[in-house]
C-alpha cells in the first residue's frame, strides 16, 4: 500500500505550526541559515536565535564581511559550534561565487562549506521549490510504520531517499509540500513514543496500523554517549569562557574551566584543530 499525497497535503497546509522559516517570501538564505542551525537542535531553541542571526547578517555578504569569530560568538550556546565557521565560509563562497544568492541546485549547494546531501536538497526543495526527495528523522519513521508496517525506522539507508521519491507528487509543489509534510507528521503525530494514530490524516493507508502495531522495531543504533563529563561537555566550557570576551585568554584561564586536566587540554586541542579557538597574543581567541 502507499501513501496518497492529497490527504497528506490537505492536512499540513491546515495545521502546520507557523514556523519562520514557513513564511511567505522568507527567502532562500533565511531557509539555509535554519537548516544549519535546526541540525541537532530543537526548533524552540532555533527560533530566537535565527531571527536575531538574520537581523544582524540579513544576506551572505554581511556574514562574510564580519569576522569567523563573530558568528561562533552569535551561535552561542546552540551546539556543534562548527556549524558556525562551515556557515560563515559558506556564506564567503556565495556572495563572492554567486552574486551574494544562495544557490538553487544540489550539485552547486553540496560545494558550499557545510552543506550535506540533506542540507542541500532542504534548501533546493524549501527554498527553490525544486522536486526532490528530503528525509530526516521524522520522514523516516512516518515511512517505516505506513509503508513498511515497521514499529521505527532504524538506521538510516540510501533507499530511504528512494521510499520518498516514490511517494512523491508529481507537481513540484505539492511535492516540497508532501515534503514538509512528511516531516511535520513525524514531529507532531507519528511521534516515537505515543503516536496519535487517532488523528493520524494517513491512518488507513498505514501498514503498521493495518497490520495492529507489531512490536517488530528493527534494532535501535547506539545512543550518543552521556554530555556530563564527557570532552563535549569540556569543550562548551572552554568555548563559553572565549565568547564572552574579545580579547585572548590565557591558556591557564580556560583549561581551568574543566576539573580534570587531561580532559581540558583534550578539548583545547580539538578546539584549536577545529579552528574553534587560534592562538593570539599570550592565549587563544575566537577566530
Amino acid at each position: 500500500m502507499s501513501v496518497p499525497a492529497a490527504p497528506l497535503n490537505a492536512w499540513f497546509r491546515a495545521n502546520a505550526r507557523p514556523l519562520p522559516w514557513r513564511a511567505e517570501g522568507f527567502g532562500a538564505w533565511g531557509v539555509l541559515v535554519s537548516e544549519f542551525m535546526l541540525q541537532q537542535t530543537q526548533v524552540e531553541r532555533v527560533i530566537p536565535r535565527l531571527e536575531a542571526w538574520l537581523e544582524r547578517w540579513p544576506s551572505p555578504a554581511a556574514l562574510a564581511a564580519d569576522a569567523p569569530g563573530e558568528a561562533v560568538r552569535a551561535w552561542d550556546r546552540l551546539g556543534y559550534p562548527r556549524r558556525a565557521l562551515w556557515l560563515h565560509r559558506a556564506a564567503e563562497q556565495i556572495a563572492a561565487e554567486h552574486g551574494d544568492r544562495v544557490p538553487e541546485t544540489v550539485p552547486e549547494l553540496l560545494a558550499l562549506t557545510g552543506i550535506g546531501d540533506y542540507t542541500a536538497r532542504a534548501v533546493s526543495v524549501f527554498a527553490y521549490g525544486q522536486r526532490h526527495p528530503v528525509v530526516d528523522t521524522n520522514t523516516r519513521r512516518v515511512i517505516a510504520r505506513a509503508v513498511h508496517g515497521l514499529a521505527a525506522a532504524g538506521v538510516p539507508r540510501p533507499s530511504d531517499l528512494e521510499d520518498m521519491a516514490a511517494l512523491l507528487p508529481a507537481d513540484d509543489a505539492e511535492a516540497a509540500v508532501f515534503n514538509a509534510a512528511a516531516m511535520e507528521l513525524g514531529q507532531v503525530i507519528c511521534t516515537a513514543k505515543n503516536p496519535g494514530c487517532s488523528v493520524c490524516p494517513i491512518a488507513e493507508w498505514c501498514e503498521w496500523r493495518g497490520a495492529g502495531f507489531p512490536d517488530n522495531a528493527p534494532k535501535a543504533p547506539p545512543k550518543q554517549a552521556r554530555f556530563a563529563g564527557s570532552d563535549r561537555e569540556a569543550r562548551g566550557l572552554i568555548m563559553a569562557l572565549a565568547r564572552r570576551s574579545e580579547a585572548e585568554r590565557p591558556e591557564a584561564e580556560l583549561l581551568a574551566e574543566v576539573p580534570e586536566p587531561e580532559r581540558a587540554e583534550r578539548a583545547l586541542r580539538s578546539l584549536l584543530a577545529d579552528g574553534l579557538l587560534v592562538p593570539r597574543g599570550d592565549g587563544y581567541a575566537l577566530p
